[in-house]
């Protein structure tokens, strides 16, 4: 491996996602192995233009991994999206003498990451790290687990008062754009429908279907909706199907932020663990403006370019599967 690159800046940006931290420990770590410096960038792009940087080592990344959240805390910066920000940031990255970056986040961090590239030529890599999963270039972010069983459970919960009181809940999830979440919870959820912004299905066709759940007896409806859905979320869902019919004893829930929060589930650690050492292998070892990613479980590198703005599809199988046992 090349030993051009030092110092590494590592920064957390945008929504948070539970394995952050499992994704920090590890970029620390590989770089303590590799003999690199790393510093931590507090608050995202904000933190950089601000000159909020500390010292990280492997000791200080100790008795994390198990955290959800993000040590580095994030936020959104309006002023990075501005020439005048970057400039900012980029003196302070020159002052503490960074010679590589790696952040994690999602599409707004590589954009932000990509420009900063183009404008001051400091090699970069991204993690993704985003409940949505809907990054194009790898079959997983980190985040994802976490937040579906954490979806997954909460309808589990809602099962039970459903089944007591023979009621239909409409049950919304997050994901922004992505069903990803919303398709998974459905499946191993028993959904008797899911509704994502992927597929192009008419309130008519919803309605229908708890018609034919009517005549088959069944006991309880759980409609898993992605906030993203085309048709409405949960309680505009919901406030349409009780004007149509006085049937159903209609309840909602929006799960919101708590799919957040929480401690990362094994598989997002190793994801995170994994990215996170690839993250510093690529970047001392050449790859450079790129996302790391794992395709088959194997580490991939995806120029910003052929990921930036394309979308992660949801799996067809997936779909099929859930329609099926949606009876």
């Amino acid at each position: 491996m090349e030993n051009k690159i030092l110092k590494i800046g590592l920064l957390t940006s945008g929504g948070d996602a539970p394995g952050m931290n499992a994704a920090i420990r590890a970029v620390v770590r590989a770089c303590t192995f590799y003999k690199k410096n790393v510093l931590g960038i507090m608050r995202g792009y904000e933190g950089m233009i601000e000159g909020d940087i500390i010292k990280l080592d492997a000791r200080s990344v100790g008795n994390i991994i198990q955290r959800g959240g993000t040590i580095l805390k994030s936020a959104r910066s309006k002023e990075f999206r501005t020439p005048e920000g970057r400039q900012e940031a980029f003196k302070h990255i020159k002052k503490h003498g960074i010679d590589g970056l790696i952040a994690i986040g999602g599409d707004g961090t590589f954009i932000g990451l990509h420009k900063f590239f183009e404008e001051f030529g400091i090699p970069s890599i991204c993690i993704p790290g985003t409940i949505d999963n809907d990054l194009a270039g790898t079959d997983y972010t980190i985040g994802f687990d976490t937040a579906t069983n954490t979806a997954v459970e909460a309808i589990d919960r809602i099962r039970d008062t459903a089944l007591s009181h023979n009621r239909l809940f409409f049950i919304e999830v997050m994901g922004r754009n992505s069903g990803y979440i919303a398709i998974n919870s459905g499946i191993a959820g028993g959904a008797a429908a899911v509704i994502i912004p992927e597929e192009n299905m008419s309130f008519d066709q919803l309605y229908a279907m708890l018609g034919e759940g009517g005549k088959t007896n069944r006991k309880s409806n759980l409609i898993v909706v992605a906030e993203g859905s085309k048709i409405g979320g949960a309680h505009a869902l919901a406030k349409q199907v009780a004007e149509r019919s006085d049937y159903f004893d209609i309840k909602v829930t929006v799960l919101g932020h708590m799919q957040r929060g929480g401690s990362p589930t094994y598989f997002d650690r190793v994801l995170a663990s994994q990215l996170g050492v690839g993250a510093v292998e690529g970047l001392i070892s050449g790859e450079n403006d790129c996302m790391v990613g794992i395709r088959n479980k194997r580490i991939v590198y995806n120029k910003f370019g052929d990921v930036m703005y394309k979308h992660h599809d949801i799996d067809a199988e997936a779909l099929r599967i859930a329609k099926m046992l949606s009876i």
